[in-house]
């Protein structure tokens, strides 16, 4: 049998082989601690944990989805009744503005605005007339203006300052008139709140009320007043 005879590289050689795969092992187990440190171990328990708080997290979002899409329906109610209350708001708005007019007219309220007084006079004592009523101012007289004041769109009428309603009634009595009871003598005037303009303007017509009134020898005045104010009937 021969010997095998070991030199001195032989050696050294092995010297590195062995240090070598010592590194290498010692590298990889260094590597793998490195891993393993990064990533902590879960238990059982607690990757159960972690999964019920996930699920409980995804009922969460889904009952906010919900509750979302429940709003946006309680706000496309809440904006549908503020439409319905404005239109209520608004019809009770033009009730209330009649039943302002209303009073209004029935002289419950006080007046204030512009427009038209008119004098009714008895005219001039003609010792060649006969009769004294061919001069003088008669209910009919009155009506034809008051009708016409309403006609042409007064908000308010008084004659010497008492208030007409729908039901007022004017009766001739000699040289006095009576309103709803009330004796008035002459001159008459009646003042009525509208615009000026129109109140003027048809009481002054070609052949009109004005006209009548003179032909019939009734003495006639208009004048225009900004600033008039009507009380309301006593005991109203």
């Amino acid at each position: 049998m021969s010997k095998i005879r070991v030199k001195g590289k032989h050696v050294v050689l092995s010297l590195v082989c062995l240090v070598l795969g010592f590194m290498l092992a010692f590298s990889y187990h260094l590597t793998q601690m490195k891993m393993n440190k990064g990533k902590p171990k879960v238990s059982d328990k607690q990757w159960e944990q972690t999964l019920a708080l996930r699920n409980q997290l995804i009922a969460e979002e889904k009952s906010n989805r919900e509750l979302q899409k429940e709003l946006n329906q309680k706000q496309e109610l809440v904006l549908k009744n503020e439409k319905n209350l404005s239109k209520e708001a608004e019809v009770y708005e033009n009730l209330a503005e009649n039943a302002e007019k209303y009073r209004m007219f029935l002289g419950k309220v006080k007046v204030k605005g512009k427009g038209v007084k008119i004098t009714l006079t008895d005219g001039a004592y003609d010792p060649k007339e006969d009769n004294i009523n061919n001069y003088l101012v008669h209910e009919h007289h009155v009506f034809k203006v008051v009708n016409e004041l309403y006609i042409s769109g007064a908000a308010a009428v008084a004659i010497n300052g008492q208030r007409l309603t729908s039901h007022s009634y004017i009766i001739c009595n000699g040289p006095v008139i009576t309103v709803d009871g009330v004796e008035h003598p002459a001159p008459f005037i009646i003042s009525a709140i509208g615009d000026p303009d129109v109140l003027s303007s048809s009481i002054n017509l070609v052949g009109g009320v004005k006209d009548q009134l003179v032909n019939d020898n009734i003495v006639f005045s208009l004048e225009r007043d900004d600033e008039m104010v009507l009380d309301p009937i006593l005991g109203s």
